[in-house]
């Protein structure tokens, strides 16, 4: 099939299909006499094997190792796909713990603020963005509203 019609079976624009055959995720596609590529049928499940490692947070990288891994089964063991998942499991728990702290911060912040209709000359949040300390840790109790 045609690049179109993968592109519309699949639900991935064809600038997507061109990007992730350029980087290796799709293999290269026979071309016909005028140029124009043509694609097995089965490209539709590895499109969908991509999709879906991207929907649970897979790099294009990560999955890269996960389809050499689904390509080549008889090869790989079930502690090496665990093992990817687990360090993806991982890094998202450090994100996790990175957007509370940020969240925290916020509200910290947030919470010392007036937010009333008085000159931002001195507004507390604004004073803890440019201060030089760490502006968003508890233990700072400067109020300016």
């Amino acid at each position: 099939m045609r690049i179109g019609q993968l592109a519309k079976k699949s639900g991935v624009s064809s600038e997507t299909l061109r990007y992730y055959e350029s980087e290796g995720l799709l293999p290269k596609p026979h071309r016909l006499a005028n140029g124009y590529r043509d694609y097995p049928e089965e490209t539709i499940q590895r499109i969908q094997f991509i999709q879906h490692a991207k929907a649970v947070g897979f790099t294009l990288r990560e999955i890269q190792d996960l389809l050499s891994i689904h390509v080549d089964r008889d090869r790989h063991t079930c502690e090496e796909v665990k093992n990817l998942t687990r360090q993806k499991l991982n890094e998202i728990d450090h994100k996790l713990a990175q957007l509370k702290a940020i969240r925290e911060a916020l509200q910290l912040i947030h919470a010392r603020c007036c937010g009333g209709s008085e000159s931002a000359a001195h507004c507390s949040i604004l004073s803890a963005l440019e201060s030089s300390q760490q502006p968003l840790q508890p233990s700072d109790t400067k109020t300016h509203d």
